[in-house]
């Protein structure tokens, strides 16, 4: 197997996440130093395991060098940019996980004036668009599939355990 740049790039997106978890791991053992509780917990192997079997089908199904599809790769990278957004609005509060803290007021600063979820909107839409932007179709189609699937059961449980503070 050789490598090219489409490789770099979902290394790159790996080291990102990984980055991320590192950063949600702390704020989430903060968060239930400070009373929080985790809820909805049994969806969390799965979403892990989905972004996982998202990046390594991508490594293993792209072409080292496919044309490049740049408004999809600009789209993706703007989507990335938002991301950085709701982690900086959320702040100690960011966490890949559901955790609660009984009369902690939601955030709503940054994109979270406009919409009660946006990290969700942003992640529903990077799925599927770097897969196409490599052009693998089925990647994006099976994966984003499968997201939407989570997410709608991620949010449900986040709503209900919003709902009961």
């Amino acid at each position: 197997m050789s490598f090219g740049w489409a490789h770099v790039l979902i290394l790159l997106v790996a080291l990102q996440r990984l980055a991320e978890l590192a950063r949600a791991r702390r704020n989430t053992r903060a968060l239930i130093a400070r009373g929080g509780h985790e809820v909805g917990a049994g969806h969390y192997p799965l979403m892990v395991a989905l972004h996982a079997g998202w990046l390594v089908a991508m490594f293993v199904l792209t072409s080292p060098n496919p044309e490049p599809q740049w408004p999809l790769l600009i789209f993706f990278l703007l989507l990335q940019c938002l991301r950085l957004w709701v982690i900086a609005s959320l702040g100690p509060f960011w966490t890949t996980r559901i955790v609660t803290i009984d009369g902690a007021p939601p955030v709503r600063s940054g994109p979270y004036r406009y919409m009660r979820h946006p990290n969700y909107l942003i992640v529903a839409l990077e799925i599927p668009v770097l897969p196409l932007a490599l052009g693998l179709p089925w990647v994006a189609l099976i994966f984003g599939g499968l997201n939407l699937v989570l997410l709608a059961w991620r949010i449900a449980v986040e709503n209900r355990a919003r709902a009961s503070l």
